[in-house]
Parts: C-alpha cells; sequence; structure tokens
C-alpha cells in the first residue's frame, strides 16, 4: 500500500455515499438517465458501490475515496461524460447483487474476486487486476504455511475468498465485518494470523504500527478481480467498462494506476 492505514468510515443509517472526484448532489432519485446511450441509476453521475476500506483499492484519505478501483472506475465516468459518485455498501449486498439490483448503484467496484458463484448473481467485466492472498502474522510465530496455521487462530474478512480459501484448508476462521477489523484483531491478539489480499497486506506493513508482523505465507490462488453490474440487465455499461479496461492497458495508463497505488507491476 501507498499509505498509512485509514480507519472505517462510520456508517449513518445504513449505506454511506462519498465523493470520488467532483461528484453531485447526494439527493436520493430513481430517475433513470442515459449517458451516450448507458442507463444510470441517476442522473449526471456513474454511481459506484464499494466497501470502504480496502486499500490501495478503495479507502478514505481527507473525506474523499481514493484508490486503485476509484481511478479505474473515474476512466469509465469520464468517457459517459458524468461523473462518479462512491456509495459504502457492505460486502454481502454487493457480491450477491442485493445492492445493484436494488437500484443502489450502476457499477460494483470492490476489490472483488471473479467467481462462478457470484456469476450467479452479477455481471462481470474484464478482469483488471491479477490478486493473491497472504498469511500476516507476528514475528517469530512459528506460522509458515496453511497447514502450520490451521491449528491456530485464523482471522479472515467476512464473506471474501481469503475466507472461503482458509475454510477449504480446515482452518474455522474467526470472521471480520472489515479489513481493518480484521487487522485489529491480530494487532490485539484476538487471533494468531489473518488471511488478506497481498497489495493490502504490503500496505499494512508499510505503517511502522505493523512493524512487528510479517508476511509467513504467499497464497497463489489464481483470483481476479472484475468490476460487476446488474445481472442481465447492463450490457451496454459492461461494454464500456470493458473498453475503458482494454484502452486503459494499452495506452500506459494502467501500468501508471498501477505503480501509483500497489507499486511495480509483476513482469515490468
Amino acid at each position: 500500500m501507498h499509505r498509512t492505514f485509514t480507519a472505517r468510515a462510520a456508517l449513518v443509517a445504513g449505506a454511506v455515499v462519498l465523493l470520488a472526484g467532483c461528484g453531485s448532489s447526494d439527493k436520493k432519485s430513481t430517475d433513470t438517465a442515459k449517458a451516450g446511450g448507458i442507463k444510470l441509476v441517476k442522473a449526471g453521475q456513474l454511481t459506484t458501490c464499494t466497501h470502504l476500506p480496502y486499500p490501495p483499492f478503495q479507502s478514505i484519505e481527507g473525506g474523499k475515496v481514493v484508490g486503485f478501483d476509484v481511478d479505474l472506475m473515474d476512466l469509465v465516468a469520464k468517457d459517459l461524460g458524468v461523473t462518479q459518485k462512491i456509495v459504502d455498501t457492505p460486502f454481502e449486498n454487493i457480491k450477491t447483487g442485493a445492492a445493484l439490483n436494488a437500484g443502489q448503484c450502476d457499477v460494483a467496484a470492490a476489490g472483488m474476486t471473479i467467481t462462478d458463484e457470484r456469476k450467479k448473481n452479477i455481471d462481470f467485466s474484464v478482469p483488471y487486476f491479477d490478486a493473491t492472498q497472504a498469511l500476516l502474522a507476528k514475528k517469530g510465530s512459528g506460522i509458515t504455511s496453511m497447514d502450520t496455521a490451521k491449528d491456530k487462530k485464523v482471522g479472515s474478512q467476512a464473506s471474501t475468498t481469503g475466507e472461503d480459501y482458509v475454510k477449504a484448508h480446515g482452518a474455522d476462521p474467526v470472521s471480520f465485518e472489515t479489513s481493518d477489523a480484521e487487522l485489529n484483531g491480530l494487532r490485539s491478539g484476538q487471533v494468531d494470523v489473518i488471511v488478506q489480499d497481498l497489495p493490502v497486506v504490503n500496505g499494512w506493513l508499510k505503517d511502522a504500527a505493523n512493524s512487528g508482523f510479517e508476511i509467513v505465507a504467499n497464497l497463489d490462488t489464481g483470483e481476479q478481480y472484475g468490476f460487476a453490474v446488474k445481472k442481465d440487465s447492463n450490457d451496454e455499461l459492461l461494454a464500456k467498462i470493458d473498453a475503458a479496461i482494454t484502452k486503459a492497458k494499452g495506452d500506459g495508463t494502467y501500468e501508471s494506476l498501477y505503480t501509483k497505488w500497489i507499486g511495480e507491476k509483476p513482469g515490468s
């Protein structure tokens, strides 16, 4: 991660709407608008559901939502001629498609792994990030692999592929609602080791407050992230997202954003 860990913003009466870039009014609307023929839930904006915080993909800095996912979706918003607005949403409601089905947002961008199970509920873009998991523990813990971790107290973030992975490898994880709660669980000794996406863990380790911890194992799970839209309902927007990702990878924008938020791209 490119910066120190940022605490989760307090939720007020459900989802919190936060600006990314120069967003517009927070007034709720059921109007359906079109930007270049694309259906949007609110006129003049691309509404994005995410789950905060999840740096370096999305987090809050100075009252503004920033991150790798945010910058990529800004490319889509720019192509549509609108601004992006972020809606903080429980991850469970994102991966099941509930938030999209309820018209809370046009697109979900939440560092979300593409899985066959999730494809039943939402339509994914082309992959935009190759992800791996990591185990983080206190230095000198003696934990060196998933096999040595499974008999310890393992922490995971609820409803994630990391949680699925440790369950599949014989562990009964302690589930935390957010990534920051998971990290705090490790810091406070509630758990002995946690599983989380590698870029998130790398970011934590740049914070001096976490100098007593280390990556004890890398887990190559072969995952890829994708953005998502409502199932069988917004092929035009999905095509725009795919086109923006493809263009960004072709013109150097993607690599620049990758370096900015995550670090040197593997193989570069």
